[in-house]
């Protein structure tokens, strides 16, 4: 799972700087890969704050899934609790 992070980031950021070297060479510019740097940056960190949204996400309802049960278990033991009173009365 850290390499994902690590692919989602680099990824992005080396072909944006790359693609930014050919097009400096092809147009005679020298900005271009400063700029697509940071578009790739900015790219990388997106990636990466979805996939860590998503792996919190997923943990979180597995977790309201396991626990569940456990919860409905208790209602039923509080419903069955009232009742074994109302019997008793």
């Amino acid at each position: 799972m850290i390499g994902q992070f690590g692919i989602n980031m680099l990824v992005p950021l080396f072909v944006c700087s790359f693609l930014g070297m050919f097009l400096d060479q092809k147009l005679g510019t020298d900005f271009l890969v400063v700029v697509l740097f940071f578009v790739g940056a900015v790219a990388g960190g997106r990636n990466v704050h979805r996939f860590a949204r998503q792996i919190y996400t997923k943990g979180s309802d597995q977790s309201a899934y396991l626990h569940k049960s456990r919860r409905d278990g208790r209602v039923a033991d509080e419903r069955k609790d009232h009742k074994d009173e109302q019997d008793f009365v």
